[in-house]
């Protein structure tokens, strides 16, 4: 077992990291504003609290498509899990053959994809026109790939427990849907709980990668920021640390929660 000192240590080493990128990031805003003090330029530190509220918007927003992403990934990777157990094969392959196809698949060419093919508007029955905002189809294109992994974490969540309950279960005349509702499923919770909360975070981590397509979330605003403040390249370090540190600040929390639910559920099985 790991001493308990080393042990201390490695659970508090993100956290120690999280707060030197944070000195890092003052440290350096301040170094630039004393260069620029006596040039008449904006400092990197001034341009930074300036343009704060802009970048923890575009946060928001990463945080409502991780958020909305993650729902829908959740129901529907549900929905396709439950058709990878079923007994017929027409269900069965081609719901596996989805979960592969959006598994093994690379996120930003799923993101592309979605970005390419759904329409920028569609037209309702009594002609009224409906935009697309490319917020709600990176959103879309996020949720794949994570409901796949949720499919098939449910999948190995119900594989995982013995044969025996199933044979006890059908002994008592439970048919394959009261089985799975009524003794299943409620153990299952518990095994998908902590892999559940680390696809949200690494979902959470995913999201600035809308910015290349032009969604105007944390990492986007943060870089029309820099041009806004005149592109300079004293900017890049504390614009970026900070933009770092906002999201160390909401996922490092998730992290460990998630330990103490695996500590907790696999002391209890």
């Amino acid at each position: 077992m790991m001493p308990y000192s080393v042990a201390r240590l490695t659970w508090r080493a993100p956290a120690i990291v999280g707060g030197l990128c944070i000195a890092a990031t003052l440290a350096t805003t301040f170094t630039a504003e004393a260069q620029d003090a006596g040039s008449g330029q904006m400092s990197a530190f001034s341009a930074l609290v300036t343009w704060i509220p802009f970048i923890l918007k575009g946060f928001l927003l990463n945080l409502l498509m991780s958020v909305l992403a993650m729902a829908l990934a959740t129901v529907t990777g549900l929905f396709l899990g439950f058709m990878q157990i079923s007994p017929s094969a027409f269900i069965r392959l081609p719901a596996k053959f989805v979960t592969h196809l959006f598994r093994n698949s690379p996120w930003l060419v799923i993101l592309f994809a979605i970005m390419l093919l759904v329409p920028f508007q569609v037209t309702l029955p009594g002609g009224e026109k409906v935009l697309i905002p490319d917020w709600v189809k990176a959103t879309i294109g996020f949720a794949l790939p994570v409901m796949a992994n949720i499919a098939e974490i449910l999948r190995g969540a119900i594989a995982s427990i013995p044969s025996g309950q199933w044979e006890s279960a059908e002994s008592l005349a439970f048919t394959r849907g009261q089985t799975l509702r009524h003794i299943i499923l409620p153990q299952c919770v518990r095994r998908m709980l902590p892999p559940w909360m680390n696809w949200y975070a690494l979902l959470t981590l995913m999201t600035p990668m809308a910015a290349i397509l032009g969604v105007s979330e944390a990492l986007g605003n943060t870089q029309a920021a820099m041009e806004a403040a005149g592109s300079r390249p004293e900017f890049l370090i504390p614009f970026y640390l900070f933009l770092m540190t906002i999201f160390f600040v909401f996922i490092y929390p998730l992290s460990i929660y998630t330990r103490r639910l695996e500590r907790r559920f696999s002391a209890g099985s």
